[in-house]
């Protein structure tokens, strides 16, 4: 494989020069106005697969059709795109999965730099996508050319699986898989293992492989106590607030230390077992440096093995925002008509989203009733998605350890992540085999965030490690 790093050495202008092309278009996918954005971004993926020898490169119109916004009006929704890359039936299948669908960003959010310019710096390339996921993403075709240029045939079949919903639910994506699952003979069949680079290391330096996720439950709590917004000189006082009762419902959810309040909803967490306590022993990770990266005063808990059980392996509730409620500069002394609180949940294996949906319902009537209060409210479940675990000892999960350990020259942590990933568990049930996260990012890339970078060292290696994954797992 020397042959090989020494090539990705030697065109690392070349990529940053590509993913600075993908950064610049805006493929907000929660955003309306972003829309053709993302569908364009998809046509870039499909061109860039074409150029290195990819068939099959199909853009599906999306199963769930058009995409209702909150003004009635409809949007297509962007389309999902699958690509081959090799046919050989003496060669092992793997599925790629990525997404190209960002989260919105502006400059005037606090970045240093714009957002969609990719910009150098400090050896760091700073742009919205740079690291979640256009960049890995287009690490696997940079993987393909590599080995063009070279001569040289893949140990493997590629079968690109690309989305541009992912930061707005994946809409569509779930009945895609079933529709080209191993079951029904579909795109998903013959696949022998799955990889996805949709996530970060645990550090800022080691790198790990992932082999759990926390799954999701968000809700909406509405409140209403009026046709319109009413003005507080006038009508405080006499008419019962929705705001107050709103707030008074949401601050029930959690207890005074931070842990869930909703009855019942621990009962099915799976107990530590020593094993696992052991576990915790050799991962590299510091909790002084992680409570430093977010500038907290503190952390809820003071141990290694505590802060990474809190993140990984036990469910957690936060309260994201309110909707109607005044945001603006300045004073402005109205009281809503109507309020939306907004919370999720990160659930762990066991927890089941009907469950957990029924057990909030219960919390929420039980705390309304206590208030006795005139207005009205309604909890509504947006999404759920269950946690995703699997096993690591897997001939894939090998083979992404051994190659690690090539290119890194150290074996990488095991570790869970906190985040939500449901199509890892779409994508498991579909080709009925292995699915591997093996992240190639950095933990302080910033996703989601402002400032979001991916280091020049992190794509390079990036590269050479899903290459040498693929090398490994073909002889396994």
């Amino acid at each position: 494989m020397e042959t090989f790093y020494s090539h990705v050495e030697a065109h690392r202008d070349y990529y940053i020069k590509s993913l600075s092309d993908a950064v610049a278009i805006q493929s907000v996918s929660s955003d309306p106005s972003k829309r053709d954005e993302t569908i364009r971004m998809m046509s870039f993926a499909a061109d860039h697969l074409k150029r290195v020898g990819a068939t099959e490169i199909t853009l599906h119109p999306n199963p769930a059709g058009l995409q209702k916004q909150a003004d009635g009006s409809t949007l297509p929704l962007p389309p999902i795109l699958t690509a081959l890359y090799g046919s050989d039936p003496k060669k092992r299948t793997i599925c790629v999965y990525g997404h190209l669908d960002v989260q919105p960003a502006n400059k005037s959010d606090g970045w240093d730099t714009d957002p969609f310019v990719l910009t150098e710096k400090d050896g760091k390339l700073y742009g919205r996508g740079s690291t979640d996921d256009k960049g890995p993403v287009l690490s696997w075709i940079h993987l393909i050319d590599g080995y063009k240029a070279l001569g040289r045939e893949l140990p493997v079949n590629l079968k690109f699986l690309l989305e541009g919903m992912e930061e707005s639910g994946s809409e569509g994506l779930e009945l895609f898989c079933q529709q080209q699952s191993k079951a029904n003979g579909g795109f998903l069949d013959n696949v022998y293992a799955s990889c996805i680079s949709d996530n970060y290391f645990l550090g800022s330096t080691k790198p790990c492989i992932t082999y759990g996720l926390r799954g999701i439950c968000y809700f909406t709590l509405e409140v209403r106590c009026s046709c319109k917004d009413l003005h507080s000189g006038v009508y405080g006082g006499p008419v019962r607030e929705a705001m107050v009762d709103l707030v008074h419902v949401l601050g029930t959810l959690n207890k005074a230390d931070g842990s869930i309040a909703v009855k019942g909803i621990l009962d099915a967490v799976r107990p530590v077992t020593e094993a696992e306590e052991k576990s915790y022993e050799t991962i590299d990770f510091n909790p002084e440096e992680f409570k430093k990266e977010i500038n907290a005063k503190a952390l809820r808990f003071d141990t290694k093995a505590e802060v990474l059980k809190s993140r990984w392996r036990n469910p957690t509730l936060s309260v994201h925002g309110v909707e109607g409620a005044w945001a603006g500069v300045g004073a402005k002394t109205v009281i809503p008509a109507r309020t939306v609180g907004k919370f999720s949940l990160r659930i762990v294996p066991d927890m089941e989203p009907a469950v957990v949906e029924k057990l909030i319902s219960e919390h929420v009537e039980r705390e309304w009733v206590k208030l006795n209060s005139p207005n009205e409210y309604k909890l509504e479940s947006i999404h759920g998605a269950k946690a995703w675990l699997s096993p690591f000892d897997s001939p894939n999960y090998a083979a992404a350890r051994t190659a690690v350990k090539k290119v890194y020259g150290t074996e990488p942590d095991l570790t869970r992540e906190g985040g939500s990933i449901p199509f890892t568990l779409w994508l498991q049930d579909a080709t009925e085999s292995s699915v591997l996260l093996l992240p190639i990012g950095a933990c302080d890339d910033s996703a989601h965030s402002t400032n979001e970078k991916f280091n020049i060292s992190n794509m390079l290696y990036g590269i050479k490690v899903l290459a040498t994954y693929l090398e490994e797992v073909a002889a396994v």
